[in-house]
Formats: structure tokens, C-alpha cells, sequence
């Protein structure tokens, strides 16, 4: 697992922000120090290549290693102990110095150090240890013993510069390699004066140093490093590692000299800015965007939800954090309101994305459902491992509602809201083809207004309109609840009576008939009746197209007309009539 997916883990990126995570992956793969990133147990997660290179160990597919357990049995024992006590969340970083087993079986002398990341719910989560090889400040430490001129040459090849406190005379001695990082010529003598020193450091940094350099002079043993900004002949600011610990003491135990290194970590501290900065953009990024996203474990349960999710699904970031995914995101088919799968679900089991392409309705703890357009990605370890899925989701309510509107525009008469003529042919024709077999039939009804044009030419095209309103409704009343009535233009209406024998059918024409008859239209006081003609005819096995069974229909209705007025005809009896 890279640093970056550690990182995404606990802040899980959308896609159109996924092309951060190749800069958090740059930054740890170029690291010139040695990341280390462990389960609380010590199982390797992650180790970059500068790990390798110092230690020569590699993650290994199907492999576990275990981090501990590269500590040299001679420091094993108190290595372990911060350790775990840093995974129990005693405490939250570690430093220390420690020998660490080699591949090829040697020890390495580095600077361990270690904190305690948690996931969003505050609960320790992994170690991150960053290895520094101090082998070369070691070799010279030994050295120091038979020649300080061998020690103080090993430490300029380590870039690492060498200070000594003479604590009785209050003097300081400064290496060369010292001055070098600062920007001081190496022949220049520099006052060691502590207040001195002060005027060079960062004044955000001032106030720690302040605090703690005496620990460093005292040899406290839970403090050992100073990190802070230090002025340069140069005007720039640089990072310095401050180590150091007392090495000559009096009869009563008090310090009397204090021998220590100082190290540019500049690189790092630029390394770490960039990934704090790029976190907090992730972080601001994710709590802006529009579109709801979840990220899960591998199992399905939720690892963090944005607050437009938190909007959509009623569920607060702590209440969703543990829950599995279809809980927290409920998904319904649009038309048969039965459960639909989640699909953050579905990518983890399928190791692939999942675009949801039918109408869903998401349900949110309150009751409300919005629809929604989603899909899910699977999140990969670089070993091929599935750790989790990101879902991504928008609210397209309104858009959906818009395009169903539109839809049944395209398909409905805009005065009556009864099926256009359009709608009516195209339900026509799949009766027609259901009718072929001989197995069904169905009976069509052409229903034509009586004394509709007095109306609209004395009470003029509003009133009509009205009336053409109160006919469609009473069309629609006298038919069965799946019948299909519509209105073909002008005061023409038809029915499509689905598995309706024709004596029915004509049964329902009546009633129709009946119906129209009975209205009383009234207009700016005038009362206005109308009536209204109907022919049917009988869909059956007979090779008819629609128009050739609305032309049957039609011209049941003229004679319907022509025999009286609100009167029905049906075609197969107008037919027997001819000679």
C-alpha cells in the first residue's frame, strides 16, 4: 500500500480528484529518508524505496512482514516497548535510536522515528516510522574514542554538522560542516553565545526551543531532538535536527559537557508541508463539491461520508462510519419501488466499476426520496487487493422531473390531458398485434360531439374549451380503469377497450353516450347541453391496420349521426344492413 493510499484510507478522494493521489505517491517514492507504514500489530503495510535501499527488505506479493521484528534483539526489547505504547495511543510520537536487521542479516544503526495515525473517528489506525540511517554519526561516535579527526570527517561526509557545549566555561565549539549549512565561512569564529543563537531561530519556533533546550543539555531521556528554523547568512530559513546528550558528568551527576548534531531536514519539512497542503485541499475540495460521495472498507462498511451525503441520506458522518453502505444508502427502482443493490456493494464483489443505468430513487432517513444518478469504483492496493469502493452520486430530481414532464407532453393532448393521437396509434397497433393469434379482442370506440359547434361560435373558444375539459373527464369516468381514452383533435374522441367483447363494448358506448347527454354546460349564465355519437367496431384476428379499424369505427359514428344523433352503432351491424 502506498503513503498515499494510507492517506486515502481516511480521506477518500472522488474521481475528479484522483489525480492527487500520484503527487502524495511522488512524494513518499522520491523521499530520500525511509517511510515505513505498519498495522498496530507491526505488519508491513508500506515501505517505500528508500527503505529498501537502506535495508535492502522489499514488499513481497502473498507476504507478510513484520515490522517489530526488523529491530536488532539487543534493542528489541525497549524499541518494542515505545512501540506498542505508541500504538496504544500512550502517546503520540516516538524518537529514538535503534539498530535495524539488514536483508543480508546486519545491523544498521538509523534515527526511528514514529507516529500514531488515526482514523476519522480518532481511533489509532496505523504507524508511520520514518528510518534515517545515523550509521555514519554512529561509526563516528566509536571513532571519537581513538581520533576526533576521523569522527568529525565522518560526520561532514553525513552533511551532518557537530556542536559541543562546555557547560563549566559556557563556550560552544561549532564544525565546519556546521558553519557550512548555515552559510558561515569555516574560518570565522562564531559567538556561542545562547542569546545569539535565539536571534536566529524562526519566532514561531522560539518559544519550544526555549522550552526544551535544557532537556537536551540535561540528558532527559524522553527527549533527545530539537526540529526548528534556523536563520542563514543568506537570509532563507532552514530546518535543523538538533540531537544531543550529555557525555561528561561531575561527582554529583550533573552534566557537564554536551556533545550533539545538527542536521538540514529542510527536504523533509517541504515533503511534509506539501502533504499536509495537499490534504487540506483534498479535505476542502471534498466538503465542497456538489455530488454526495461514501468510501467503504473492504467489507462494505462506510469509512467516510461528505456532508452533501450527509444532506442526501440524513445520516451524520459518525452515525453512517461503520454501517454498511446499503444502509446508509438505500437505493429503490423508480417504477416498482422494490430494492435495488447498492452498487458499492456490487463493485466489490465484481472488482470493477458500477454504473447504475435504471431509475433509482434513493430513500433518506426521513422519508425522502430523490432521484439520483450513481456509480461506484473500487479502491486497489498496489498488490491487486480490493481495500474498499468509492461511491459517487448526484441529485437529479428536478432533471428527471423535467424529462418526464416533457415526455408526457410529447405523448398527451395539452387542453384535456388525455392521450394524443399519437399515443392513441401506437397503443392501437399493440392491441392489433395481440388480437392476431385469435386468443384476445378488443372493441374501439369513435365518439364524436353533438351540438358542440353552437358553444364555441355563440359563447366563444374559451367556453369550448371548457367543455371539451368536462367531456374528456366524463369520457375517462364511464371507462374501466385501464382503458386507454383520448382525444384524436377537435371534439373526436376514441376509446381502446382492451379484452372487451363487442357487446360490451357497445354497453360502454351507451353509457358514454348517457353520460355526455346528461352534462349541463353552463357559461356566463347560459346553460348549453350537448350530446354525442359513437361507433364501435371489434378488434379481432383480421389482418386491419389501425387506420382501417378507425376508418370501421368512424364510419359507425356518421351513421350513428345520421340516424338520429346520441345514438351507437356498431360497424358489424351497420354492415349487415347493406344489401
Amino acid at each position: 500500500m502506498s503513503l498515499a493510499r494510507t492517506a486515502q484510507r481516511r480521506v477518500t478522494r472522488p474521481r475528479r480528484t484522483q489525480r492527487t493521489v500520484p503527487v502524495l505517491s511522488r512524494l513518499a517514492e522520491v523521499a530520500p529518508v525511509g517511510m515505513l507504514v505498519t498495522g498496530l500489530d507491526g505488519t508491513v503495510r508500506y515501505l517505500n524505496p528508500a527503505f529498501t535501499r537502506l535495508l535492502g527488505h522489499r514488499m513481497e506479493s502473498g507476504q507478510d512482514l513484520d515490522g517489530f521484528g526488523l529491530i536488532h534483539p539487543d534493542d528489541a526489547g525497549a524499541a518494542r516497548q515505545h512501540l506498542v505504547r505508541l500504538a496504544r495511543g500512550e502517546t503520540a510520537h516516538y524518537r529514538g535510536e535503534h539498530r535495524l536487521l539488514h536483508a543480508d542479516g546486519h545491523p544498521i544503526w538509523v534515527m526511528l522515528a514514529g507516529a500514531l495515525s488515526s482514523d476519522d473517528d480518532g481511533h489509532p489506525d496505523c504507524l508511520i516510522l520514518q528510518v534515517t540511517s545515523i550509521e555514519l554519526q554512529k561509526r563516528a561516535e566509536e571513532a571519537l574514542a581513538y581520533s576526533e579527526s576521523r569522527w568529525n570527517h565522518a560526520l561532514e561526509g553525513a552533511r551532518q554538522g557537530v556542536w559541543d557545549h562546555d557547560i563549566r566555561r559556557d563556550t560552544m565549539f561549532y564544525s565546519r560542516m556546521w558553519r557550512k549549512m548555515r552559510g558561515i565561512p569555516a574560518d570565522e569564529e562564531v559567538d556561542g553565545d545562547q542569546q545569539k543563537w535565539f536571534q536566529r531561530i524562526h519566532p514561531d519556533d522560539l518559544s519550544q526551543v526555549m522550552a526544551n533546550v535544557h532537556r537536551q543539555d540535561q540528558g532527559d531521556d524522553s527527549f533527545d531532538a530539537l526540529e526548528y528554523r534556523e536563520l542563514t547568512r543568506d537570509g532563507r530559513y532552514i530546518w535543523i535536527l538538533s540531537r544531543g546528550r550529555p557525555v561528561e558528568w561531575d561527582e554529583n551527576g550533573e552534566p557537564l559537557r554536551t556533545i550533539g548534531t545538527d542536521t538540514d531536514i529542510t527536504y523533509l519539512k517541504t515533503i511534509e508541508q506539501e502533504l499536509a497542503a495537499e490534504k487540506e485541499r483534498l479535505r476542502v475540495t471534498l466538503e465542497a463539491i456538489a455530488d454526495g460521495m461514501i468510501a467503504t472498507d473492504a467489507q462494505g462498511r462506510v469509512t467516510f461520508i461528505n456532508p452533501a451525503a450527509e444532506r442526501f441520506t440524513g445520516f451524520s458522518a459518525d452515525e453512517a462510519k461503520g454501517l454498511f453502505a446499503e444502509t446508509v444508502f438505500p437505493l429503490r427502482h423508480a417504477h416498482s419501488d422494490e430494492a435495488a443493490p447498492c452498487p458499492a456493494m456490487a463493485c466489490l464483489t465484481h472488482r470493477e466499476a458500477m454504473e447504475v443505468e435504471d431509475e433509482v430513487v434513493l430513500v433518506s432517513r426521513d422519508g425522502q426520496a430523490r432521484d439520483i444518478r450513481c456509480s461506484a469504483s473500487p479502491v486497489f492496493t498496489p498488490d491487486g487487493k480490493v481495500s474498499g469502493a468509492v461511491l459517487v452520486f448526484q441529485d437529479i430530481t428536478q432533471s428527471r422531473a423535467l424529462q418526464r414532464q416533457l415526455v408526457h407532453s410529447a405523448s398527451h393532448d395539452v387542453l384535456t390531458d388525455l392521450p394524443n393521437r399519437a399515443a392513441f396509434d401506437g397503443a392501437l397497433s399493440v392491441a392489433i398485434g395481440s388480437a392476431r393469434d385469435g386468443q384476445r379482442q378488443h372493441c374501439l370506440l369513435y365518439v364524436d360531439l353533438d351540438r358542440f359547434k353552437p358553444v364555441n361560435d355563440t359563447a366563444g373558444h374559451a367556453a369550448g374549451d371548457a367543455l371539451l375539459k368536462q367531456v374528456a373527464d366524463t369520457i375517462r369516468g364511464a371507462c374501466r380503469g385501464h382503458d386507454l381514452a383520448a382525444r384524436l383533435g377537435g371534439d373526436e374522441f376514441a376509446v381502446l377497450l382492451e379484452d372487451c367483447p363487442l357487446a360490451n363494448g357497445r354497453k360502454v358506448a351507451e353509457k358514454i353516450v348517457r353520460a355526455i347527454g346528461a352534462l349541463a354546460f353552463s357559461w356566463n349564465g347560459r346553460l348549453y347541453r350537448i350530446g354525442a355519437s359513437v361507433g364501435v367496431t371489434a378488434i379481432k384476428s383480421r389482418s386491419e391496420s389501425g387506420l382501417g379499424y378507425l376508418g370501421e369505427a368512424d364510419a359507425a359514428c356518421y351513421a350513428a349521426k345520421a340516424g338520429g344523433r346520441g345514438q351507437v352503432v356498431c360497424f358489424s351491424e351497420m354492415t349487415m344492413d347493406q344489401p
